[in-house]
This record gives structure tokens, C-alpha cells and sequence, in this order.
């Protein structure tokens, strides 16, 4: 029988994971087996650029969690895992994604964005979305066009009047 001191410890990692479940907006699940302790620091260190986090914890601790929050994460809770927390929407997804594709040993297994479940090909048009930085260029760049045509017409209208 566990001590009350180990299930008193146990229980305060189950409420910080359902903490930070709740106040992320994107949670990835991956493996890490395989990874150095630099690949790992330098992922940590580019989420952090973003407000995001790794974290490890025991399956059986995550899985309490999730299931107290009626998530279903059955089948993915297998093997060592990392939990990416992230703040933001897309950054977190972006980081990790490249850093998958660089690294053959961190693969994404399931990711929870809003409360959800969803599987790597959502993840995956996640990733492919571009920054908000280059949505807004992307806007900007639409809407100049139409400034610019009205600048035109008013120059040639202008030249008429003069005339």
C-alpha cells in the first residue's frame, strides 16, 4: 500500500497535468526515446519563445488526468511520451512539427487542441498554416491592391478635370 505522502504527490501531478491541459490551447503528445539531452534543451528552448512547455510524466498519471477531463486517449499512452503545452494555437504546432521532421526519432503521436482529440493529419494542416505575422502580410498585401486601383482611377479622373 502507497503511503499517503506518494498518493498526496501522486494526486498534485494529476491536478498540475489537468491544470495545464485546460489552460492550453494546443497539446501535443510525442516520443522522445532516442532524443539527446541537447536536441531536447533546444527544442525547450524554442517554445519557450512562444510560451510553451515539454513536459514528461508517468502514462498512468496522464491518463487519470485526461480521463477526469473525458478525454479519450486510449491507444496513445504507450511507451515513453513528452507533452508539448502551448499557449498559442499554431506556434507550439509549427515548432514541433519542424522539429519532427528534423529529428527521426520524435514522432507525434495525437495532439488535443481545444479540449479535443484530433489525429496527426489535423496537426499536420496546423503546421502548414502561416504564421500570423505572414497572414496579416497576406491581408496587407490583398487590400493594398485595392488602394492602389483607387488612387489610379482618381489620378486619371483628376487628369480629366484638368483638361
Amino acid at each position: 500500500m502507497a503511503s499517503a505522502k506518494i498518493l498526496e504527490n501522486k494526486k498534485a501531478i494529476v491536478d498540475e497535468i489537468k491544470n495545464n491541459l485546460q489552460n492550453s490551447e494546443s497539446v501535443i503528445i510525442f516520443t522522445y526515446q532516442g532524443l539527446t539531452v541537447s536536441d531536447l534543451s533546444d527544442l525547450r528552448r524554442e517554445l519557450r519563445k512562444v510560451d510553451s512547455e515539454v513536459k514528461v510524466y508517468k502514462n498512468t498519471l496522464l491518463k487519470r488526468a485526461v480521463d477526469d477531463l473525458n478525454i479519450n486517449l486510449d491507444g496513445f499512452l504507450e511507451g515513453p511520451n513528452a507533452i508539448l503545452f502551448g499557449k498559442d494555437l499554431l506556434e507550439p504546432i509549427k515548432i514541433i512539427s519542424n522539429f519532427a521532421k528534423n529529428h527521426d526519432k520524435a514522432n507525434i503521436t495525437v495532439g488535443i487542441i481545444n479540449g479535443s482529440p484530433v489525429d496527426l493529419d489535423v496537426i499536420k494542416e496546423y503546421a502548414s498554416i502561416p504564421s500570423r505575422d505572414g497572414l496579416l502580410t497576406m491581408l496587407a498585401g490583398g487590400m493594398i491592391q485595392y488602394v492602389r486601383d483607387l488612387a489610379i482611377g482618381l489620378n486619371m479622373y483628376a487628369e480629366q478635370l484638368e483638361k
